[in-house]
């Protein structure tokens, strides 16, 4: 088991939080650019938070409260491992399931329902940081086409998915141009969140410690995601074939992401997948039940 005590707090070597520190700097004054850095090694597999974990240890300090989530929820088995990691190494660090109450917020696939403040960070897990890898293999050549913001081929790949399936069909991992030049992966977040990466009042950061990279969307910064004027970029709309808007089956939301869950008996039902919004909107539901969705 391992020994919070016996390291260093927050596991990183000052060395290696300093390292981290400076590139989030040369990140966030350069909105979207794949900033290298040596990327350490971690008592778990990379691929499972490595990068958004080192992002985190490097940054948090005695003061702070954090919430570890991931698909949105804070009892999913990442988010726990992560949350008693740090909880280990970062004695006196206070951690929350609560949205409103964190100072840093780690996420696997989500970004919180609830619009975060100014004083909010958002770590945001990354495994692949790098939208061009689809249509070209060498990094090398991706380096000059970031550089020169030559993103043609990745809109041709867009145009080919549309003359196929007569819309965009990318779930998640969207290609969004932030701050008008580099077009970025912005983690599997679903398309739903992209949106909410537009002039968002908190930082957000982004890992990926497999590929040894950092990127940064600042406060207040442009983040557009790529479309064509004929076919504009939607959202999820989680419409039935009546065209009615289906709920949340526990707190009866209609105004969130929704996860779909199928029953015992086969039935498919949906539900928030932000568990600390839907706690939120239960507990209004039974205060105030006409007021519980506004």
């Amino acid at each position: 088991m391992l020994d919070g005590a016996a390291y260093n707090f927050g596991f990183l070597d000052e060395y290696a939080k300093r390292e981290v520190r400076r590139t989030i700097l040369k990140a966030i004054a350069i909105p979207g650019y794949q900033t290298p850095y040596a990327s350490r090694e971690m008592p778990m597999g990379r691929g499972f938070g490595t990068g958004g974990l080192q992002l985190t240890l490097s940054l948090i300090g005695q003061s702070d409260t954090l919430k570890v989530i991931d698909q949105g929820a804070d009892d999913s088995v990442n988010a726990v491992n992560l949350r008693h990691f740090v909880e280990l190494t970062c004695p006196g660090v206070s951690t929350t399931e609560r949205t409103v109450q964190a100072t840093i917020i780690q996420s696997r696939h989500r970004i919180p329902e609830v619009l975060l403040r100014e004083d909010q960070v958002l770590v945001l897990q990354v495994p692949y940081p790098d939208p061009l890898v689809v249509v070209e293999a060498s990094e090398e050549k991706r380096k000059t086409m970031h550089g020169e913001g030559d993103y043609s081929r990745l809109l041709t790949k867009l145009y080919e998915d549309i003359v196929q399936f007569n819309e965009i069909t990318i779930s998640h991992r969207y290609p969004t141009k932030i701050n008008g030049h580099y077009v970025i992966d912005p983690s599997p977040i679903p398309r739903y969140d992209v949106p909410r990466l537009h002039h968002s009042p908190n930082l957000i950061l982004l890992g990926a410690g497999r590929e040894k990279k950092i990127y940064a969307v600042p406060p207040y910064t442009s983040a557009v995601p790529l479309a064509f004027e004929d076919m504009p970029f939607r959202i999820e709309n989680f419409v039935d074939s009546k065209g009615k808007r289906h709920a949340c089956m526990r707190c009866g939301c209609t105004n969130s992401f929704l996860d779909e869950v199928i029953s015992e008996q086969g039935q498919r039902q949906f539900q928030c997948s932000d568990s600390d919004y839907c706690n939120d909107q239960l507990a209004l539901k039974v205060q105030h039940p006409e007021g519980a969705n506004a």
